[in-house]
């Protein structure tokens, strides 16, 4: 079932960003002193007084894009004002009324939808009396909002839910989306496989490098399933990041990847695999999520190799992912597009799975029997059992006699041979090795 959608708007410079972090109680949209930094509709899900509903900032109506996606921008404002169940039209307190908030206020009114009217950058406890000067719009009485002083808080999120109707019990039922983050080097494909994915123009496409700021979370179904795709800006070397919106962009991608259940990695078909692929891969695999490489522009390489061929090659250049599944697709033209989520809901389960101790033993004692950890300083590493002790990515305790004993290459292998005979079979496994504590006997204790 679809959230009400709530979407701010407003003219730029207004503290957007700010207010809409501040609602979501995290660092979500960039905020950034620079006029028209948000671009895409960035989006949340909110969850106050038993109300669900989805939280969208916008970029600022009336700007002029430096990069010429002014256009672009605006196509997404409209489409957010349209879709709109709500509208929090943001002013500054500070700067009053100008001729382009009256502009926008009318605009608004034509949508005839409801509209809540926020006085915000409210910072100081003088500017309340400046907030009347708001009543001039015609959209009723002003709440004062303040990120930085925390005010404005339930007042605003208390005056949204009085506008949504009462929630129904299957809301409460509603099963939690799986969300996947997508990631990669600039222009990979990544914000046209979103559009592909969702049959709408959700996110900015353009040939510019670098037009995605924001980890942009999308909400959608498919087949009465949702889901969370977060769209991320692209990665490329530290070296060569110019600006402080460029640095805000990739700490939302690293971000991403943590938060997320399963992580989408792009490669560009018709491009190599370069250094920064393969750290950005090593980061994936430090981060123990799920992860599912997607090979895009297939359309673009097939003539030139095959499907064989490219995956001995990944094999050689990211080994450290060599247990992730290959996928090769074509965002724009529609090619294995919706098989991405199959794949994507088939490694959440994997990576929510757990064994029972007996078939965990047993798989324990087959792969020590057939191959047996190398002694190390006259002392034979014994593994005696183990048990799983957590999912996501799956956790497997193993009690030995002496953990400094075991290799790194040896926990590897018991991790491919897990892969292998158990229902772990193409996510990371978390393996522990702890020192088994003998009981001790009354009388020895005396």
């Amino acid at each position: 079932m679809s959230l009400p959608a709530i979407v701010i708007a407003g003219r730029p410079n207004v503290g957007k960003s700010s207010l809409f972090n501040f609602l979501a109680q995290r660092r979500i949209s960039i905020v950034e002193p620079t006029a028209g930094v948000t671009r895409d509709r960035v989006s949340t899900v909110i969850t106050y007084d038993h109300h669900r509903f989805e939280l969208i900032d916008t970029g600022g109506i009336g700007i002029e894009d430096m990069d010429q996606l002014t256009a672009e921008v605006e196509q997404q404002i409209e489409i957010a004002l349209q879709k709109a169940d709500l509208i929090v039209l943001v002013t500054d307190v500070i700067q009053g009324i100008v001729p382009q908030d009256k502009e926008i206020a009318e605009r608004l009114r034509r949508l005839n939808k409801p509209i809540i009217l926020v006085a915000n950058k409210a910072d100081a406890i003088h500017l309340g009396p400046e907030a009347a000067d708001f009543y001039a719009l015609g959209l009723g009485e002003p709440i004062l909002a303040s990120a930085i002083q925390s005010q404005g808080y339930h007042e605003l999120l208390d005056a949204i839910v009085a506008k949504l109707p009462e929630p129904g019990p299957a809301a409460e039922a509603e099963e939690e989306p799986v969300t996947f983050a997508i990631v990669g080097k600039r222009n990979a494909g990544k914000s046209t496989f979103i559009n592909a994915l969702v049959r709408e123009e959700r996110v900015i496409v353009s040939e510019k490098p670098g037009t995605t700021r924001d980890a942009v979370d999308v909400y959608f179904e498919h087949q009465g399933k949702t889901y969370i795709a977060i769209d991320t800006a692209g990665v490329r070397k530290r070296a060569q990041i110019e600006h402080p919106i460029e640095f805000f962009s990739m700490s939302r991608a690293e971000a991403a990847i943590h938060r997320t259940q399963v992580v989408l990695m792009f490669f560009d078909a018709a491009t190599e695999i370069s250094q920064v692929d393969k750290k950005l891969g090593m980061m994936v695999a430090e981060s123990m999520k799920p992860c599912l490489l997607i090979v895009n522009k297939w359309d673009l390489a097939r003539d030139k190799t095959t499907i064989e061929a490219y995956e001995r090659y990944f094999t050689r250049s990211m080994p450290q992912l060599d247990y992730a599944p290959l996928l090769f697709i074509s965002a724009k033209e529609g090619e294995h597009v919706t098989e991405v989520l199959d794949t994507v809901r088939e490694l959440h389960l994997q990576a929510s799975t757990r064994v029972s101790t007996a078939d965990l033993n047993q798989a324990i004692e087959r792969a020590v029997a057939q191959k047996r950890p190398r002694t190390t300083g006259g002392k034979l590493p014994k593994v005696y059992y183990g048990t799983q002790t957590g999912v996501g990515p799956p956790t497997i305790v193993l009690f030995v006699n002496n953990p400094e004993s075991f290799s790194t290459m040896y926990r590897r292998y018991l991790a491919n041979f897990f892969r292998k005979h158990l229902p772990f079979h193409e996510i990371p496994i978390r393996i522990l090795f702890r020192a088994r504590v003998r009981s001790v006997s009354k009388k020895a204790r005396k």
